[in-house]
Order: C-alpha cells, then sequence, then structure tokens
C-alpha cells in the first residue's frame, strides 16, 4: 500500500496563540501611554482656547472700556448684550463667531464684574480642583 502524504500548511492553534498572546502584551503596555497623550492634547487645547477667548475680551474691553459682566457671560462676544450694561461701541461682526465647549465637553466658566474675570476650565473631572485650566485678567 502506498501511503500518501498531504502537504498541510498553515498554523498551529499553539502559535496563534503565542502571537495573540505576545498582541495582548504589547497592547498593555502602550495603550497607557496614549491616555497621557490624549490627555495633554485636550489640556493644551483649553489653554489655546483660553488663550483665543482671552484675547477677544480684551479687544471687547478696548472698544468699550469694560468686559462683558457675568450676567452676559461669553455670550457677549457672539452677539451684542441687551440687558446690563450695553456697550456703545460693539463690533459689527460680533467678536467670534461662535462658542467653544472645553475639550471635556462643558461650557468654560467666566466670571467678571466689568473690570476684571476669570476665565478656566474645570477640567477632566468637570468640578472646580486643583487640575483646573485657568486664565485670569
Amino acid at each position: 500500500m502506498k501511503s500518501r502524504r498531504y502537504n498541510q500548511e498553515g498554523f498551529t492553534l499553539i502559535e496563534i496563540m503565542v502571537v495573540i498572546a505576545i498582541i495582548g502584551l504589547l497592547a498593555l503596555m502602550i495603550v497607557p501611554r496614549f491616555r497621557g497623550v490624549t490627555n495633554q492634547a485636550k489640556t493644551t487645547k483649553a489653554q489655546a482656547d483660553i488663550a483665543a477667548l482671552q484675547q477677544q475680551l480684551d479687544r471687547y474691553y478696548l472698544d468699550n472700556g469694560f468686559y462683558p459682566t457675568s450676567d452676559q457671560g461669553l455670550q457677549a462676544l457672539v452677539t451684542a448684550p441687551t440687558s446690563g450694561r450695553t456697550p456703545a461701541n460693539y463690533s459689527s461682526d460680533g467678536y467670534i463667531q461662535n462658542l467653544p465647549k472645553d475639550p471635556w465637553g462643558t461650557p468654560y466658566f467666566y466670571q467678571s464684574d466689568g473690570n476684571t474675570y476669570t476665565l478656566k476650565s474645570f477640567g477632566p473631572d468637570g468640578v472646580e480642583s486643583g487640575d483646573d485650566i485657568v486664565g485670569n485678567q
């Protein structure tokens, strides 16, 4: 009798399991590093947004002699306030097109008496704490 040998090609189950284990170990080492980069990118974005809003608040101040009050909020940079102290020299196009939210999806905190202001993001936790990104004037 002739015995036939079949040419079987492919990977064994053990070889596949070893490759999956190696990929899993690599993922465990690499994924946490990407989280740190993502958080740093969000913080940098919030700082850039705050700097841009500060520029426009300063422009508003130069045009009108005061900052929008807390009641008027940052919305005063988009449309002219109609209540409280109304600006006499409001830019016809406004100061910004739309109001950004911070990278974590919450509105920027703005508080002002008309002479000074506090502008900040509460950061990833969304509450006032040590990780806030602050821009004061």
